[in-house]
């Protein structure tokens, strides 16, 4: 049985513009049910997993930066558990607030942004990225994918329910203008071309998903080809990650430091691991060993398999979030959901890639097992909007996919039925 709407959105050609625009605005959500668990059982898996490795190298790291053992690890504990407060919060406030909010977040991050310019520099890692104020730090990218999002999928889901999903004015100058804003302040300015790349692909694929006719995503994939390839040209130490990429192995002391012992790391984990407290990278060979290199050192301790094993929870994790937009109605919420997918497998196909030398070094964490409470928290900020997502699926949405109906056509009907 269809599950009745709480909140259908028609446009009546007798209403006014200040109307019909609080009206389009509205939700169209199915009837609130259980939402889905095991959505929450796989991150928690992960966030589990992540603090199990802190743990386990925390002493390699305390020598190494001269804190206390603990130090790590604790800090990791208060993330994860300031995550637990903002997943709640995201949960509970329903996404029609969300979505109502996407232009505040959007002022809010751009300012943190600018912020983020204004802070000193480290002369041997030239990149604008942490806003630090006392003893706490902040990363302020990871607010602009969070706000990001969801700015995008308010603006798309409006122009679906306006019809003007391929008007160029209308939809796709305000995308490029957001490109080339991405492109100048966080690859250009703030020198982080791995967070960008992420951002771009998240609203590539959001864009595909709302119906941007495929001509011009691929026209707009071309520029940003050739922006990728002139801020690769202009920086010295760009260029040396894709000349450590190419060769590795040619100056392992020097450029190719840490894709050399990344590797070195991977390696010597074997089939089964050297086990949870064996690790060696971890005291001072492998560079960001509990940020962008857990991976390597993951891999050390559990070897192969296990490194098979997390791969198979992240699958299973996307998996989940997948279910969740395919079953979606609402343009808004479906947007939303697959854009947060397209972060965290982004994420984490570019991390793990790097460290077992398939992708240049990018800098990127993976997502829920990496040290650092930036994107801990965001992340499962995110995840507190799909779950709550996840209570007003249709399940009828999956008969009707798999009823003989493509991809591409399902996508069209998707967008028809949720387009007035």
């Amino acid at each position: 049985m269809q599950p009745s709407r709480t909140s259908v959105s028609r446009r009546h050609p007798n209403t006014n513009n200040a109307n019909s625009e609080k009206t389009s605005d509205k939700l169209e959500l199915g009837r609130k049910h259980r939402p889905d668990y095991w959505l929450i059982v796989w991150c928690a898996v992960l966030l589990v997993i992540g603090l199990i490795v802190v743990y386990a190298i925390s002493p390699a790291l305390a020598i190494t930066n001269h804190v206390s053992n603990n130090y790590y690890v604790y800090k990791q504990m208060i993330a994860i558990f300031l995550g637990l407060i903002v997943f709640f919060i995201t949960y509970k406030v329903p996404l029609q607030k969300w979505r109502q909010a996407y232009k505040p977040l959007l002022i809010i991050a751009g300012l943190a942004t600018l912020v983020a310019l204004l802070m000193p520099v480290n002369p041997s890692y030239p990149a604008h990225r942490w806003v630090r104020l006392g003893g706490l730090s902040f990363q302020s990218v990871e607010l602009v994918k969070f706000a990001g999002l969801i700015w995008l999928s308010g603006f798309l889901a409006k122009r679906i329910k306006e019809g003007k999903i391929a008007n160029s004015k209308a939809t796709l100058r305000p995308l490029v203008y957001a490109l080339v804003a991405v492109g100048l302040i966080i690859v250009g300015i703030q020198s982080d071309l791995g967070s960008g790349g992420v951002i771009i692909a998240i609203m590539g694929t959001m864009a595909f998903v709302a119906g941007l006719p495929l001509g011009r995503i691929t026209l707009i994939g071309v520029i940003v080809l050739f922006g990728v390839f002139l801020a690769i040209s202009a920086s010295p130490y760009r260029r040396a990650r894709l000349e450590t990429y190419l060769h590795p192995q040619s100056s392992c002391k020097g450029s190719s430091y840490q894709a050399c012992q990344a590797l070195i790391a991977v390696g010597s984990g074997g089939l089964i691991g050297l086990g949870l407290g064996s690790s060696v990278q971890a005291y001072g060979y492998l560079p960001e060993a509990a940020n962008d290199s857990i991976f390597a050192i993951y891999a050390e301790k559990f070897g192969f398999v296990g490194s098979i094993v997390l791969i198979a929870i992240f699958v299973a994790f996307f998996n989940r979030i997948k279910n969740i937009a395919e079953r979606s109605d609402d343009d808004f919420i479906r947007l939303l959901v697959m854009g947060v997918l397209t972060w965290f497998s982004v994420q984490a196909l570019i991390n793990i890639g790097a460290m077992i030398g398939l992708l240049p070094l990018k800098g990127i964490t993976l997502p829920f097992i990496s040290y650092g409470g930036t994107s801990v928290v965001f992340s499962t900020a995110a995840i507190g909007l799909v779950f709550q997502a996840s209570q007003y699926t249709n399940l009828n949405a999956r008969k009707i996919s798999s009823e003989g109906e493509s991809k591409r056509d399902y996508r069209d009907n998707m967008v028809r039925r949720t387009s007035y």
